[in-house]
């Protein structure tokens, strides 16, 4: 009898097929329109596999059977990690695959907001420049041989420092756990604690994952920190900062500009102010949106799914 895979939300036929040569398959590319059926499904469930489920204790209560869940995705904040070692479940992510296109969609704000690209754009296209012309007040500010602070040198950290230090001559500041060797010796990333971290960086990008310890770590405090001309990019999650703290130190120009692919409630209010400031930048959470990425992350997933109903090897594990 074949392990039994329940897939939630919408996985690419390849990684499918991949999981169906060796598990029976309960597929909800919309679990949310057949929730009940979903919730049945779990019931026989070895394997899960998706992305942002919120996994607890009432959850797992309706998966007795479950083994492993494989996160589509490098962030795990929505499992509850102590809960899955006391029960004996393994759980996955997929992290490395996605560095690349996550730290060119980092550079992409950087050079958005630093470049007031999206405020420029609607400039032309509603006739501004025709109308009134190109005026000094409209300059943007480089990029090239300024400081970016890093908070949270990971994967993606260290490939966002590659670029900045290879491709604009950047001056690299970074703050982390732990010390990151190749970062330092590859990109000359220097290691300092966040006061300094944030008091001599010109762009402050935050990477770190979403823990209880990161929740609302940069906060009022950090933001009187900065320089009132650094752009603050977050490309993490939306709780790793306070949100009203940072609209407060835009609207009392304690930094330049910001640049946001998450936000604390996703999909954004509308009535949220950041969406009215011409000088932030915002994403709809598309790090690593691309069709080339999120298909190795889907093969990725639908491996450690695999693996961990068939008493393989993990190829990611969290734990």
């Amino acid at each position: 009898m074949k392990p039994v895979v329940v897939v939630y939300n919408r996985l690419y036929e390849e990684a499918l097929e991949y999981i169906r040569a060796s598990c029976d398959v309960h597929y909800f590319p919309g679990y949310k329109e057949n929730y009940l059926e979903f919730m049945e499904a779990l019931k026989t469930a070895d394997g899960l596999i998706g992305s942002g489920l919120k996994v607890d204790e009432d959850f797992l209560d309706q998966a007795p059977n479950l083994k492993i869940i494989a996160n589509k995705s490098v962030g795990y904040d929505n499992l509850d990690i102590p809960l899955l070692k006391k029960r004996g479940i393994r759980a996955a992510n997929t992290p490395g695959v996605l560095n690349d296109t996550v730290a060119d969609t980092i550079m992409a704000l950087m050079l958005a907001a630093a470049r007031r690209v999206p405020e420029l754009d609607q400039f032309v296209k509603t006739g501004g420049w025709t109308e009134n012309g190109f005026k000094d007040h409209q300059f943007g500010v480089d990029v090239h041989h300024k400081t970016l602070g890093i908070i949270g040198m990971g994967g993606i950290g260290s490939t966002l420092a590659k670029r900045a230090h290879f491709g604009f001559d950047m001056n690299i500041l970074y703050h982390n756990r732990s010390r990151n060797e190749q970062a330092e010796n590859t990109y000359k990333a220097v290691y300092c604690q966040m006061e300094e971290l944030l008091e001599q960086s010109d762009f402050v990008c935050v990477m770190t994952p979403l823990t209880p310890q990161t929740k609302g770590m940069i906060g009022k405090h950090e933001f009187t920190r900065m320089k009132n001309t650094a752009i603050f990019i977050n490309a993490s999650r939306g709780p790793v900062i306070d949100e009203s703290a940072l609209i407060e130190a835009l609207q009392k120009k304690q930094i330049l500009a910001a640049g946001l692919d998450v936000f604390k409630e996703e999909p954004v209010e509308r009535e949220n102010r950041l969406l009215l400031m011409p000088n932030v930048v915002t994403l709809p959470h598309i790090g690593s949106a691309t069709e080339e990425t999120r298909k190795k992350m889907a093969m990725l997933a639908a491996e450690n799914v695999v693996a961990g109903v068939t008493g393989g090897q993990l190829k990611t594990p969290i734990f």
